[in-house]
């Protein structure tokens, strides 16, 4: 079954064009702090998007109960109990990857991309959009969070998703990856420096992806024939 046009623009949004961290460069401190490797960022990823998901459903199941005057308190409120049963879950069920995101885990309350979307969309659509709204734009950051732990842990250390049994279960124990045996490594990678130098790689090449992309359009718009530059 298609996606409705309304709900394929949502996915183009979350994913790519109004991206948490490539379009509205959001979340930035989680995402440095936690990306040391793919399973870290896969890790935060996930807790992220499940109070995304929910948030963005109970402001818009309950968005003609919350007065305007105080919905900013009440978002927040409906926000840290999310987090705080999201880091009571993964106290209990992934203790090993709790205490590596330590703090950060408390700290989504403060991620602005959650309160903003409860703010600017959820707060005036429907619930099903919303919760597709909060979904995508989960989905898209935990793209952008495991794409820099992907790329700082393989240069760092040449592996990919290390320890990922240990921290996620033994179900994805399939994941772990030694793409560089002997691999001496590079320190720098893995500190935060190295996080914002690789960081700004990823955003430039999703900047020249844009680029190429929007002179495709012109030139299929106005019938010139593609040429492989």
């Amino acid at each position: 079954m298609l996606l409705p046009e309304t709900y394929k623009k949502l996915a183009g949004e979350g994913l790519w064009h109004n991206n948490v961290v490539f379009g509205q460069n959001l979340a930035l401190c989680p995402l440095l702090a936690v990306t040391g490797t793919a399973t870290n960022g896969l890790g935060m990823g996930l807790a992220t998007l499940v109070v995304l998901v929910c948030s963005n459903g109970l402001v818009s199941l309950n968005r003609h109960l919350i007065p305007s005057e105080v919905r900013i308190p009440v978002f927040v409120l409906l926000i840290a109990a999310l987090v705080t049963l999201v880091d009571m879950t993964m106290n209990a069920w992934l203790h090993e990857m709790h205490k590596v995101l330590g703090l950060f885990i408390p700290l989504i309350v403060t991620n602005c991309a959650i309160l903003g979307r409860a703010e600017s969309y959820a707060s005036k659509h429907p619930v099903a959009m919303s919760l597709w709204d909060g979904l995508m734009m989960g989905f898209g950051f935990t793209f952008v969070l495991v794409l820099l732990g992907a790329v700082r842990e393989i240069i760092s250390s040449g592996t990919l998703f290390a320890n990922a049994s240990l921290l996620l279960g033994e179900s994805l124990a399939f994941l772990e990856t030694t793409l560089i045996p002997d691999y001496k490594g590079f320190l720098l990678t893995a500190l935060p420096p190295g996080g914002f130098i690789a960081l700004g790689f990823i955003i430039a090449g999703k900047r020249l992806v844009d680029r190429r992309l929007a002179s495709k359009a012109i030139r299929e718009t106005i019938g010139e024939p593609l040429t492989e530059s």
